[in-house]
């Protein structure tokens, strides 16, 4: 790990005692279960030869921040927004914002069917069923953007499952993109990148 992301660590478990971010038994494990997780992006980057500079990437339902703080310390030029409905978590966020000096990350306490603008790329990690957030993330996609759902193993039954929903906003799995994350045991996990057909 190294010095941003050791300073990160110690920010970020320090409001996880203050508010529930993640669980406790997690916390030894936050950089293999969250930040490295959260940077798996940078294979759907490689994957699609994109320079993400420039780009606008929005993250619906960014909980603890993830992967919404580490892309944008990783991708300084690119410009981050997290989405979250609950303040506290929202005030969170920005606190570790501010002691890490990042300036490429917006912070925004609403939901997404509030909002109005639209993004390149569009995050949600642990939010909710694909079915259901492909409702909330397509409408906010530019139409040549890319909306990227970290899944577990059982993307595909949840691949499945949302065909109604995909061909309901005419957009379709363009490519899952499977990676490992080394813990105690090793987590298999998939990108599912999804645009508009």
């Amino acid at each position: 790990m190294d010095k941003k992301f050791e300073k990160y660590a110690k920010v970020f478990l320090e409001q996880n005692s203050k508010i529930n971010l993640i669980s406790k038994n997690d916390e030894k494990y936050l950089w293999e279960k969250h930040i490295k997780d959260s940077l798996a992006i940078s294979y759907f980057f490689e994957k699609y030869d994109i320079n993400p500079a420039g780009m606008c990437m929005l993250d619906i339902g960014t909980g603890g921040g993830f992967p919404a703080l580490p892309v944008a310390i990783v991708y300084p030029q690119m410009n981050v927004a997290a989405l979250d409905s609950i303040r506290k978590k929202i005030n969170a966020i920005s606190d570790m914002k501010d002691k890490l000096n990042i300036n490429n990350l917006t912070l925004i306490c609403d939901r997404a069917e509030n909002l109005n603008l639209k993004y390149d790329i569009i995050t949600a990690r642990a939010v909710s069923k694909l079915s259901k957030i492909i409702e909330y993330a397509v409408p906010l996609l530019e139409d040549d953007g890319y909306f990227i759902a970290y899944k577990s193993l059982k993307a595909q039954d949840e691949i499945d499952e949302a065909q109604e929903v995909l061909k309901k906003f005419c957009v379709k799995v363009d490519t899952i993109i499977p990676y490992e994350l080394s813990a105690d045991e090793n987590f298999k996990r998939n990108l599912v990148v999804i645009r508009h057909s």
